[in-house]
């Protein structure tokens, strides 16, 4: 599938509601559901996915930089949130809905803009009504660590 460009091109949430989250993750990393559109606009991919687990690749590139010619600390804290997110979605039962509470970000070294970097997020803890997940974010080609994080979430019924 191709990359939405209107509220119309997203899944509708009946149809995400009627699947495990680890199903509709599945198809999103696959390719038959289309990316977060967060995602193509700060430049970053689903890699892989698994029960519990999400990994994303990207490369922060100018259009990501603060005004003193660094990559931007909300860059950081997206693909941080979205791998999180992603992660506690998989844990998710058909019918149920997540939303980000809260996140921390710990910026360990700067992100040279055309860095590539692996960023991935294990869930630490999935229960009836919250989640908690961490991940890190570091260097395709050096392996520095580059950010840690930390999400709660709560779990919600989803709406129909």
């Amino acid at each position: 599938m191709t990359e939405a460009k209107s509220i119309a091109d997203l899944v509708p949430v009946a149809k995400i509601a009627s699947m495990t989250g680890l199903e509709f993750m599945q198809g999103m990393f696959e390719g038959r559901f289309p990316p977060p559109p967060i995602a193509v606009t700060m430049g970053f991919t689903g890699h892989e996915v698994s029960d519990g687990r999400a990994v994303f690749h990207g490369t922060p590139e100018f259009h990501v930089m603060n005004p003193i010619g660094s990559v931007h600390g909300g860059w950081y804290g997206t693909i941080l949130d979205s791998a999180m997110g992603c992660a506690v979605m998989t844990k998710l039962q058909v019918g149920q809905a997540y939303t980000t509470l809260e996140y921390k970000v710990n910026i360990t070294r700067p992100i040279r803009p055309g860095t590539p970097v692996e960023c991935w997020a294990q869930v630490d803890h999935a229960g009836r009504s919250t989640a908690v997940a961490h991940g890190e974010i570091r260097g395709l080609d050096d392996g520095k660590l580059y950010a840690t994080g930390s999400t709660t979430c709560i779990i919600m019924t989803a709406a129909s």
